[in-house]
């Protein structure tokens, strides 16, 4: 584990739902460590499966730039760097698939989100209780998703990146099984939905991928990476950090390849992690 003064630039690439946010919340402390970090010089980018239609400004504003749609989507000073989307014809498929089930789903670009009509009652029973809204820490309920939702009864010629699906009545291996290993599945990031929903997504694009075109285009040397998450979709990050941090309670497969592990959001654990790592000066 590493520890101690980070006296070289160091980047860092910090997942949202459950690492910098609770609930999709960012905590006080949080945004007061990054600034801190910041303000030592390093650099502290954004590194989430949302789609950047889910991403708020005001969290945008406190952060270098960012890698979103779990790699899929890379931003920088206002410049994209990627943007990768399913092909058309695979596109379609998947579409086809999630309407003949009766799915509730989303298909997640950088300029919205998108759904078939209805979507919107049915995530907001579903994920009431799950979530809060950034805007409103006290109500519950999936606003920063449904304020970018728009919805259309024929959505086949859609062009995104990821999908989040919730309420399948099949597990999403099963739902995609005639695809292949045209597209990978996995479960939701959001805590507590069970094995109704996940994500869909291109197997060959992941965080890794996404934080790699991030520090070539900056030529930050790979040595200085940071990158702390909980979730599935953090494994590659994690493993292509030179530094990996994971959070309390993650999956089996995140703590084993993490050098540290901090508490959630809810305990404000980049506080510690930051402090730890020499990012912010010592309590």
């Amino acid at each position: 584990m590493r520890t101690g003064s980070a006296t070289a630039r160091q980047a860092i690439f910090l997942d949202f739902d459950g690492t910098y946010a609770d609930h999709g919340v960012v905590p006080a402390g949080h945004v007061a460590a990054v600034r801190a970090a910041r303000a030592a010089g390093h650099a502290v980018f954004l590194c989430t499966g949302r789609p950047r239609s889910m991403i708020l400004p005001s969290v945008l504003a406190e952060l270098d730039g960012f890698v979103a749609a779990a790699g899929g989507y890379v931003e920088i000073g206002g410049k994209v760097l990627a943007d990768h989307r399913f092909p058309a014809d695979l596109g379609a498929q998947v579409v086809a698939l999630l309407d003949e089930h009766d799915v509730a789903y989303l298909l997640e670009a950088p300029e919205a989100v998108y759904g078939p009509p209805g979507v919107d009652r049915r995530l907001a029973g579903l994920l009431a209780g799950h979530l809060r809204s950034s805007d409103s820490p006290e109500r519950e309920g999936p606003r920063d998703i449904l304020a970018a939702l728009s919805m259309s009864d024929d959505l086949s010629s859609t062009s995104f990146g990821k999908v989040t699906y919730f309420e399948s009545p099949v597990a999403g291996a099963d739902l995609l099984g005639e695809l292949g290993s045209a597209v990978g599945v996995l479960p939701s990031s959001i805590p507590d939905m069970g094995d109704s929903a996940g994500e869909l997504y291109l197997p060959w694009v992941h965080k890794a991928l996404g934080i790699e075109t991030v520090v070539d285009h900056l030529g930050i040397d790979h040595r200085n990476v940071i990158a702390v998450g909980d979730g599935l979709n953090d494994v590659e990050m994690l493993e292509y950090a030179a530094v990996a941090v994971a959070i309390e309670g993650s999956d089996p497969r995140v703590l084993a390849v993490a050098d540290q592990v901090v508490p959630g959001p809810h305990h404000e654990g980049l506080v510690t992690a930051f402090a730890a790592l020499g990012l912010t000066p010592s309590a």
